[in-house]
């Protein structure tokens, strides 16, 4: 049994949005999950290797709630090679695709359709770009599905329902009965909301939301055109739905859904997803961005910003990971102030909305990554030994 210890830990992020920080310095591995956590003196003992986190920060692994992969570590939409793997350098160890919508020539029929889900769960499964673990094969709901189709997918590693809205299933007439067959067969549900996104998508109002009773509200700050005040408002208070806060949409937007949830108490329904790729672009730091705008514009704590991209996001999507607890997979990340930041640690420079630096990414307790080629240099560093 290989056994890791992280020690002197400044400042230990649960992932628990209620209890956002642990007491302890130390956090002991084993065979890639957490073991123990605790004081240094407890657990020091028959080691295999030790990470001195120097003082820094030690937060779960960052999970981006909306993320159109397509196959392999390539965007069709942007062009581009290993996006997935250059989101890992921003502290995202776990990413859920949307839908594969942007696959060129993507089948629209529902043998196609579900053919395709099956191929992006399975060939995920087997291949993690950057040591990111990546749900995908999220089916997009075309008319013609029926039920034998989503026990099928479900059987066949099917976990996710893209985006309503972006098939040709758009309203509640059609998707009702299939939201209601995947849900019988453990898959979460996601729904477009606000303005077009896509050729070919429509606009969707909370009014069409609340009637097709999806689990999460996909960018309700837009993607990238947002709901009204009103329209987001109404999905805070009058549902139970996860609030889904993106960085390709609109920032007013979204400071605005915020501060709904802060006074609507409802900031454990809110998570954290880029949107991208999209047409505006590829953000590797997307899930890092949107937890400095929710932490520097609003009355939101740095540590619980980071636990609606973790913890929060984890719970909707029925992840072992994504909170720092014993048994679960040893997917961690380590960072601090950034060079020159007025920031003195990790969350003093959240809070003033400084990107913080990355210093490690730990996934299954493997380090992947030790220095961010995306995030300035963090002042302090850890040691590995």
């Amino acid at each position: 049994m290989s056994r890791t210890l992280i020690k002197n830990i400044g400042t230990l992020i649960s992932g628990n949005i209620r209890n956002p920080k642990i007491n302890a310095d130390s956090i002991l591995i084993a065979d890639g999950k957490i073991s123990a956590i605790g004081p240094v003196s407890e657990l020091a003992d028959g080691v295999d290797s030790v990470i001195d986190a120097n003082g820094t920060t030690v937060a779960p692994g960052l999970i981006d709630s909306h993320c159109h992969v397509v196959l392999g570590d390539y965007t069709p939409r942007q062009k581009q090679m290993d996006f997935i793997e250059s989101e890992t350098h921003g502290g995202v160890t776990t990413i859920i695709s949307a839908g594969e919508v942007h696959l060129p020539g993507r089948p629209t029929d529902p043998a196609g359709t579900k053919a395709l889900a099956i191929l992006a769960a399975k060939s995920f499964t087997n291949f993690r770009p950057g040591g990111a673990k990546v749900i995908g094969g999220s089916v997009i709901l075309e008319k013609g599905l029926v039920e034998k189709d989503f026990e099928e997918m479900a059987r066949e590693g099917v976990r996710v329902v893209g985006e309503i809205g972006l098939g040709t299933v758009k309203f509640p007439v059609d998707a009702v009965p299939m939201v209601k067959w995947a849900r019988k067969n453990n898959m979460t549900v996601l729904m477009h909301t606000g303005g077009t996104s896509i050729p070919g998508s429509d606009t969707v109002t909370a009014e069409q939301v609340i009637a097709t009773d999806p689990d999460v509200a996909c960018h309700v700050n837009g993607g990238p055109t947002a709901m009204s005040s009103g329209e987001i408002r109404k999905l805070i208070n009058d549902t139970k739905y996860a609030i889904e806060l993106v960085h390709c949409g609109n920032p007013k937007a979204l400071l605005d859904a915020v501060n709904m949830g802060l006074d609507s108490k409802a900031l454990s329904r809110f998570i954290i997803g880029n949107d991208a790729p999209s047409g505006t672009g590829v953000i590797p730091l997307g899930i890092l961005r949107v937890i400095c705008m929710v932490a520097s514009l609003s009355a939101v704590t740095p540590e619980q910003a980071i636990c609606m991209a973790t913890g929060n996001t984890a719970k909707v999507f029925k992840l072992d990971t994504g909170v720092v607890q014993v048994g679960a997979p040893a997917d961690l990340i380590m960072l601090d102030t950034p060079m020159g930041s007025v920031g003195k640690t990790a969350l003093d420079a959240i809070k003033v909305g400084d990107i913080p630096g990355v210093s490690m990414v730990m996934i299954d307790g493997k380090v992947h990554v030790k220095t961010s080629r995306n995030t300035p240099p963090a002042a302090k560093k850890p040691s590995f030994n």
